[in-house]
């Protein structure tokens, strides 16, 4: 029997990256070893989608997979990013891992950037929902039982009012001509609660909407 692809996911927290894991987790090539994310150290949030902490470590737990964080200062310059992430994939392939998976759906620059970071690190990238229709992939979510709440607006491309909704039939209903359903070119960024990933839902409520460097953002916190 072939041995499986040790393979670590760049988790974001959001829609793409744990529909990426869902996919995985059906392969019996890929043998999932964790979740790897990058965290503001100032603020101790997920970039962008600002996932607190503690819901990124209900995320991981859900999962039932290890999370390795990799802190990043702020403001983070490209080469402080790309430095951080050099080791980190230096410690992932001194573990015997050997490939990371991305959530990405169709921006050919993002793909070559993340290509080339790799090249001759000693681990491929993998890019399970590339190419996918991303309607059609969205309303696979939601039918899965998938749910995740928009975390991030930029109101530039999308209405701010969206933030703090879930993503469902309703939101397809009325979403704006011109966005994409999956926010690939930035219009928007999630939080993933429950779906088929993850063993159980993670119980999380609404907080304060603030409008932040030119972006709406919803916050998420845990119930406990």
């Amino acid at each position: 029997m072939k041995s499986q692809v040790s393979t670590l996911v760049s988790w974001s927290s959001g829609k793409d990256s744990a529909w990426a894991l869902h996919l995985l987790q059906q392969s019996e090539e890929y043998k999932i070893v964790g979740l790897l994310t990058t965290l503001n150290s100032v603020f101790d949030r997920v970039a962008m989608h600002s996932t607190r902490r503690e819901v990124l470590e209900a995320q991981a737990a859900a999962a039932g997979l290890p999370l390795q964080v990799i802190p990043l200062p702020w403001p983070c310059s490209n080469r402080e990013y790309e430095a951080a992430m050099q080791r980190a994939c230096d410690a992932a392939v001194a573990s015997g891992v050997k490939a990371i998976a991305f959530g990405d759906l169709f921006l050919e620059d993002i793909r070559r950037y993340r290509e080339d970071c790799l090249r001759g690190t000693g681990l491929t990238p993998l890019f399970p929902i590339w190419g996918l229709e991303t309607r059609g992939l969205l309303r696979e979510m939601i039918a899965s039982g998938f749910k995740a709440r928009i975390v991030c607006v930029d109101p530039k491309k999308m209405p701010g009012e969206f933030a703090g909704r879930d993503l469902d039939e309703a939101f397809l209903r009325e979403l704006p001509a011109g966005i994409d359903p999956c926010g690939e070119n930035g219009e928007f960024h999630t939080c993933v609660y429950d779906g088929p990933m993850f063993r159980e839902a993670i119980p999380i409520e609404s907080g304060e909407v603030v409008e932040r460097e030119g972006f709406v953002f919803a916050d998420v916190r845990l119930i406990t």
